[in-house]
């Protein structure tokens, strides 16, 4: 499927800002089932400067600055991506090694494969592995059970037992509140899942990006509209797995993927700093839709 991103943030103050510097991951990554055929951003007022590169985790991220007072900033950033199918067969979820098998594995690779999902079996600031993960993701990694399928188990139970909630988290709430409180949004449940497998000492990573546009009927995704979120389990052999426990599902050709890296702090659209401003109020605004056949991108 070929899609258009359109993915516009606006951010108003009461005061002037005199200066401010941005680091944005707006622009989807090269990955082995997507490609990003085109892709612009565009400021508002016009940035001074406007520099773009690639991060540690193989991420496009553009970075700008404006030296000029105002009192609205406007970023659009303008994609077009080719996502192809992406189907996890029941057979090969069976078929997978035994998560235990998995766990020692990458702790002896030295591989380049090995070596990198390695980094994602440690604690991360927005996921620090404990007791009460290790504690939840207990019933789904039973003695040697494939790790996919127990993955899938706990995806299972992730989405029935917690409540989708815009209002009950912000950024910053630690993961031991998502718990008590069984409430959050997919950057919650992203990071509670990866804590359960990190507590496990299996490799995950985090990953950012969109879902189609479809609000309403049957086949609606909740966490279309914004900037989604879900994770990617590493196995041997395999490679990497991603799985939404928003949704409850193998992400496939619905899911467009921008970025990974070990938690949201990686991979967050927009970081910046600015001087002055005073209060301010910011307005995010994603669409994300199918482009015709006959429609040139």
């Amino acid at each position: 499927m070929r899609y258009r991103v359109r993915h516009t943030t606006t951010y108003a103050y009461s005061n002037a800002v005199s200066v401010c510097h941005n680091q944005l991951h707006l622009c989807p990554r090269q990955c082995p089932h997507q490609a990003c055929t085109f892709h612009e951003l565009l400021v508002f007022p016009e940035a001074a400067l406007v520099s773009r590169s690639t991060d540690y985790y193989g991420n496009p991220v553009t970075f700008f600055t404006l030296q000029e007072p105002h009192q609205a900033l406007t970023m659009t950033a303008n994609s077009v991506v080719e996502v192809a199918a992406v189907e996890v067969e029941a057979p090969a979820v069976a078929a997978s090694p035994a998560w235990e098998d998995v766990r020692d594995a990458v702790r002896g690779d030295r591989s380049p494969d090995g070596l990198e999902a390695y980094q994602f079996v440690f604690d991360s600031p927005y996921v620090v592995a404990g007791g009460d993960l290790l504690a939840y993701a207990a019933p789904s990694f039973t003695a040697r059970r494939p790790l996919l399928e127990a993955v899938w188990d706990l995806t299972e139970r992730i989405h029935a037992e917690f409540t989708y909630d815009p209002g009950a988290t912000a950024v910053n709430t630690p993961l031991d509140e998502v718990m008590r409180h069984r409430r959050g949004v997919c950057q919650d449940f992203a990071h509670l899942q990866i804590g359960c497998l990190r507590s496990l000492g299996l490799p995950v990573r985090y990953v950012s990006g969109y879902l189609v546009t479809q609000s309403t009927g049957p086949d609606a995704l909740v966490g279309a509209d914004a900037s989604h979120a879900w994770l990617s389990v590493y196995c041997p052999g395999l490679g990497w797995t991603d799985v939404d426990p928003t949704n409850n599902l193998w992400p496939s050709d619905r899911h467009v993927t921008v970025a990974v890296g070990r938690d949201y702090g990686d991979v967050s659209p927009i970081k910046g700093v600015f001087l002055g401003g005073g209060d301010h109020t910011m307005e995010v605004v994603v669409d994300v839709t199918p482009v015709p056949a006959w429609e040139n991108a």
